[in-house]
């Protein structure tokens, strides 16, 4: 397992959350999402590590735009 926190810019609300963390659940290999708008974090536990451009377009699917690791 393996846990990577990523900055997303754009999260306002609950709504926010729970659009990027739909997404982002959706790839291959991840196990939880916590996505926090207040703070802009994005905590992603996956069974291996994610390819960053996947977790781009996932975010970016959801409307947001991913900032990078932090």
């Amino acid at each position: 397992m393996t846990t990577t926190v990523y900055k997303v810019t754009g999260m306002t609300c609950g709504h926010c959350e729970s659009a990027v963390t739909e997404e982002l659940s959706a790839l291959d290999g991840v196990t939880s999402v916590s996505a926090v708008a207040a703070s802009g974090l994005v905590t992603v536990t996956a069974a291996a590590p994610l390819d960053d451009e996947a977790v781009r377009a996932a975010v970016d699917e959801a409307g947001y735009e991913l900032a990078g690791r932090t």
